[in-house]
């Protein structure tokens, strides 16, 4: 069963590196002008801030949902757990400027944390 995760979360990573390639070749695309660099960082901030967080919380669900919908659904939840978080830890005093860094590793922990806990049941319809 282990060597299966592993193998679909290798599988699952290289298909986000090649997002995140695509997402690259676009901005640069739309951003002619600027620098490699500058689209580079903003292209790694939206990953990192949006949909990493969003993707790890929808790890919980891999069993029942494809690749592409767990994405797409992770995208949303993601800004929302981002911005939602974001907002109450400057309530308590968090500086924003750790916001970018702690509020989306702690998502994917906790994300990650939950569908490591998850109980898989086998299918009985088989």
């Amino acid at each position: 069963m282990r060597k299966e995760a592993f193998e679909q979360m290798k599988k699952e990573l290289m298909m986000m590196a090649v997002l995140f390639i695509l997402t690259l070749l676009a901005f640069k695309a739309v951003f002619l002008q600027e620098d490699f660099f500058v689209v580079f960082r903003a292209v790694t901030a939206i990953f990192w801030i949006l949909v990493v967080p969003g993707f790890a919380v929808m790890s919980y669900w891999q069993e029942e949902l494809k690749f592409y919908e767990r994405l797409i659904i992770g995208i949303g939840i993601g800004t929302v757990l981002t911005g939602l978080l974001s907002y109450y830890a400057g309530l308590m005093g968090l500086n924003i400027k750790y916001h970018m860094i702690l509020l989306p590793l702690a998502i994917v922990l906790a994300g990650l944390a939950i569908a490591a806990t998850r109980k898989y049941k086998p299918d009985i319809n088989n």
